[in-house]
């Protein structure tokens, strides 16, 4: 028998919808009462600002996505190799955009938000956290060395490469090759392996 959702679970699933669907300025506490099917005014009971919904929305996606990652480092095979591991990278990336799209739209959301809001911003930083760790983790087992930098590297190009594909003209992203979950996981995890990260000035955008 399925375990019944608590009620903030049941508000923060439904402030990821309608972040997903309507963006930020879409996000009301009536917008989410009508998603999560309660009475008028039991979000506001729970967050009576749009700030504390916002932050309960992202630490919603925090836990869940730190908790995921954990498991899935645990479960990692002994014998793992590199090339599993890309395809592990390349099946999150195509999952991001599909099954995962709404999460993946409020995330993007959060990010805007978290540049003003720093609870926001910290519940933010512990996924990217988790994404480095796990990263470092993963490929370290399957003999293929990622310093936490690269392992930084390949958290925003997986984020930003996931937005494009959701967001660039189709023609263009097949022209670009952002079309192809295991080139880019490929080319993103070279990135990050150890030797082949480019210089810290290129990085941040500086040529010198």
């Amino acid at each position: 028998m399925p375990q019944r959702r608590n009620r903030r679970e049941v508000l923060a699933l439904a402030g990821i919808e309608v972040l997903a669907r309507e963006g930020g300025r879409g996000l009301t506490h009536r917008a989410v009462d009508r998603e999560a099917g309660v009475p008028e005014g039991t979000t506001k009971n729970y967050y009576p600002t749009r700030s504390a919904l916002l932050v309960a929305i992202a630490r919603y996606l925090a836990d869940q996505h730190t908790a995921a990652m954990q498991q899935l480092c645990d479960q990692v095979p002994r014998g793992v190799t590199a090339r599993e591991i890309t395809t592990l990278y390349s099946t999150m990336l195509q999952r991001m955009v599909t099954s995962a799209r709404a999460q993946l739209l409020a995330l993007l959301e959060l990010h805007l938000e978290a540049v003003r809001n720093p609870q926001v911003r910290a519940q933010l930083g512990r996924m990217a956290r988790a994404n480095v760790d796990a990263a470092v983790q993963l490929n370290g087992e399957a003999g293929r060395r990622m310093s936490r930098r690269g392992a930084a590297l390949l958290d925003a190009g997986m984020l930003g490469a996931a937005i494009s594909m959701l967001s660039l003209p189709e023609e263009l992203a097949q022209d670009i090759g952002l079309d192809d979950p295991e080139l880019l996981a490929r080319s993103l995890l070279s990135l990050g392996t150890v030797g082949h990260e480019p210089p810290f000035g290129v990085v941040r955008g500086y040529a010198g």
